[in-house]
C-alpha cells in the first residue's frame, strides 16, 4: 500500500478541512490554560501532576515572619569554638598572647551571658553582644569586639 497520500493531502479542496463547520478549529475548546484539571482534564493532571490540587498541613495564622536570623551562643558554649589542642595550649599559655574566638565565622551572631566562663582574657568577635555577656567576658580580662 503506498503512503503518499496523507490526511492533509485527501483533505485538499474541501472547505473545513475536516474541523467542521461551526467552530472551525478555533479558540479554545478545552479551556485556557489549566482549567478543567479537576473536571476534564483530570487524567492528565492525576498522572503528571499528582498532589497538585488540595490542602496539607496546618497554617498557623498569627504566627510573625522571622525580621532577622540571628542564631545565638551562649558563653559556656564559647570554647567549644576553638579547636581542643589551642584549649590546651592556652591553659599553660604565660606569654601574653590572647585566644581570638570568632563568633560569626562558626556561625553565630550573638553571644548571650548563660553558663560561666574559664578565668583567663579571651577577645570574642561577635556581631551583637548581650549586657550579661559583655560583662562576665571584661571580668575575666577579655574584650568584646563588635564586627559587621
Amino acid at each position: 500500500m503506498s503512503t503518499n497520500k496523507k490526511k492533509t493531502r485527501k483533505l485538499r479542496g474541501h472547505v473545513s478541512h475536516g474541523h467542521g463547520r461551526i467552530g472551525k478549529h478555533r479558540k479554545h475548546p478545552g479551556g485556557r490554560g489549566n482549567a478543567g484539571g479537576q473536571h476534564h482534564h483530570r487524567i492528565n493532571f492525576d498522572k503528571y501532576h499528582p498532589g497538585y490540587f488540595g490542602k496539607l498541613g496546618m497554617r498557623n495564622y498569627h504566627a510573625r515572619p522571622i525580621k532577622k536570623h540571628c542564631p545565638i551562643v551562649n558563653l559556656d558554649k564559647l570554647w567549644s569554638l576553638v579547636s581542643s589542642n589551642t584549649r590546651t595550649s592556652q591553659q599553660k599559655n604565660t606569654d601574653g598572647k590572647v585566644p581570638v574566638i570568632d563568633a560569626v565565622r562558626a556561625g553565630f551572631y550573638k553571644v548571650l551571658g548563660k553558663g560561666i566562663i574559664p578565668n583567663q582574657p579571651v577577645i570574642v568577635k561577635a556581631k551583637y553582644f548581650s549586657r550579661k555577656a559583655e560583662e562576665k567576658i571584661r571580668k575575666v580580662g577579655g574584650v568584646c569586639v563588635l564586627t559587621a
